[in-house]
């Protein structure tokens, strides 16, 4: 079997992959150099939402943050599925697939550039109400999370598109 690296719906999906990365290093180079957050480590933004500033050199919650070793498998693990969901990419033939997959490879890309730039992801969403608080979350996790939400959704309810 060849393996293609192009395919009809690539560029369009490619795209998507590139406006993710590009807003999310955007906006983390907005807040991390344009946002003063004074002693309290918070800016509070709406009543639901706060801007923080978190590190994180694991993965959802922190986890696997130990040592040198973890911060290398997760970058390296962030750029395989990269590279994985791009092979993928080059195989679809809708549109819908085409966006989510571009969403996943421009999250995964975002929080790749992040661990190898800074040696941790930053975070900087806090969303809560109520007093509950959502973890702190980046536009790279946003773009992941409805790139898997836009396949779930292909999956169960897409079928009478195809």
């Amino acid at each position: 079997m060849k393996i293609r690296l192009y395919g009809p719906l690539t560029l369009y999906g490619g795209l998507f992959a590139l406006a993710a990365l590009v807003i999310d290093q955007g906006s983390k180079l907005a807040v991390l150099h344009g946002v003063d957050f004074g002693d309290s480590g918070m800016v509070t933004v709406l009543p639901f939402l706060d801007l923080v500033r978190i590190w994180n050199t694991g993965i959802s919650y922190g986890l696997f943050s130990q040592g040198l070793d973890g911060w290398w498998l997760l970058g390296g693990f962030k750029l395989v599925a990269a590279a994985f969901f791009w092979l993928w990419l080059a195989r679809v033939d809708r549109r819908i697939e085409a966006v989510a997959l571009g969403l996943l490879i421009g999250g995964a890309l975002g929080n790749a550039v992040d661990r190898l730039a800074y040696g941790a992801v930053f975070d900087f969403v806090s969303l809560h109400a109520f007093g509950f608080y959502w973890y702190v979350f980046n536009l790279s996790d946003v773009a992941i999370v409805a790139g898997v939400g836009l396949l779930l959704y292909d999956s169960f309810l897409g079928g009478a598109a195809k």
